[in-house]
């Protein structure tokens, strides 16, 4: 099959930047391959369908730009398809005083990074937005909001097909060599030759990037999160979504509450290292897989900085009651019989080298490829900056 450009990974970032590629290059030939039999299947299919809003976000960094970008793109998208959205708001919430110097911290970054409308909320002003919170502080987030990104994908295959593009699933790539004037990527079908590879293949982006460039620095290490939702008689218990205070130092924001655009509630989640990229479930295990984490350097390194961290979210990965303890931090009322088991999702963490879980999204760029290395949170929201930054990027002869 010949293309001018074949975007790997069928997730939320790979149809977004095939939309803006068919569009910047009416006349060319744009394919998608996927090697599921339907797109969005895994990290965009699996996540807790939350816009968020750039509050995290360092200012300047690609998370920081393209968040705040993606989440205007994204609505706009959202209103002229008639995809059903809910910017219901959030609460970031401290519950010890040793966390005040870092909320203070993270109005502040919000503010720097143009969110509009934040407040801060004392003790009192936390009790009439969430009447069931535990908490000193916090800070109400208006931007965010709730969506099912399911529905953006298959509204993005529609116009990627209408704009002559195609998507082809059931297509795992094998191997990938470039030649002098196309990259040739050898599927389980067939042979694609195209002058332009873009690499969107998520929890196996650097094993496609390695195929292209040999050994990179960079690993992808997969981590599980665990999710309960709510039973319908503990519902009443949250009416925005609620957040901890993140700890800087480690890249996941915490177990947290987060409504659903479909209805329900849920709770969670941990975050733990995963026996397989795609291990949904406990018992998930590939050797393979497994021992090309284990024996990376770098992941070597984050396991001895974060073993105390790591134990205590396997310890609630195997034991409801912590996990309830977690949740009560929060919620003091919610109990172990509110929590009903929901489905699990799996993070694409990319670790370098030196132990250092990469923050940012991360963009490799070579003659005729672009890897996207690193796109975790909230790469959903920022996926259609994210593909737009790229097809801006892109020029064919």
């Amino acid at each position: 099959m010949n293309a001018d450009i074949a975007i790997v990974g069928g997730g939320i970032v790979g149809l977004a930047t095939a939309y803006h590629l068919t569009q910047k290059f009416s006349d060319k030939k744009i394919v998608v391959l996927e090697k599921e039999s339907e797109i969005a299947h895994h990290q965009t299919g699996n996540n807790s369908g939350v816009i968020h809003s750039g509050l995290y976000y360092k200012p300047g960094s690609l998370k920081a730009k393209n968040c705040i970008d993606g989440y205007h793109m994204l609505l706009e998208f959202c209103d002229a398809n008639d995809i059903p959205y809910d910017l219901c708001g959030k609460v970031v919430v401290a519950t010890d005083k040793s966390e005040l110097g870092r909320l203070r911290n993270l109005f502040d970054r919000g503010r720097e990074n143009g969110l509009e409308g934040l407040e801060m909320l004392d003790q009192a002003r936390l009790k009439e937005i969430e009447p069931h919170l535990a908490g000193i502080q916090g800070i109400y987030v208006p931007q965010t909001g709730i969506i099912n990104y399911r529905n953006v994908c298959q509204k993005l295959a529609e116009k990627i097909e209408e704009n002559g593009g195609e998507i082809h699933l059931n297509t795992i790539v094998k191997s990938i060599e470039e030649k002098p004037e196309e990259i040739q990527i050898v599927t389980n079908k067939n042979f694609v030759e195209c002058k332009m590879m873009v690499n969107c293949a998520g929890l196996y982006s650097d094993k496609v990037a390695s195929m292209h460039l040999g050994k990179i620095d960079t690993r992808i290490i997969p981590f599980r999160g665990e999710y309960y939702e709510l039973t319908t008689e503990a519902e009443h218990l949250v009416k925005h979504l609620i957040y901890p205070v993140p700890d800087p130092a480690f890249p996941f924001l915490g177990v947290h509450f987060t409504r659903m655009v479909d209805g329900g509630i849920e709770a969670g989640p941990n975050a733990v290292f995963a026996f397989k990229k795609e291990g949904y479930h406990k018992t998930d295990f590939d050797l393979k897989e497994f021992l090309g984490s284990l024996f990376w350097r770098g992941f070597q390194k984050v396991m001895f900085k974060y073993w105390k961290t790591g134990l205590g979210e396997m310890y609630r990965s195997l034991s409801k009651k912590a996990f309830t303890k977690a949740l009560q931090r929060l919620i003091p009322e919610v109990r172990k019989e509110h929590l009903v088991a929901a489905p699990s999702g799996v993070r694409a963490q990319a670790c370098d080298r030196t132990g250092g879980l990469l923050d940012d999204f991360k963009l490799v760029t070579e003659k005729r490829a672009i890897h996207v290395i690193n796109a975790p949170s909230p790469a959903a929201t920022s996926s259609l900056s994210i593909g737009k930054t790229i097809a801006d990027m892109v020029e064919l002869n």
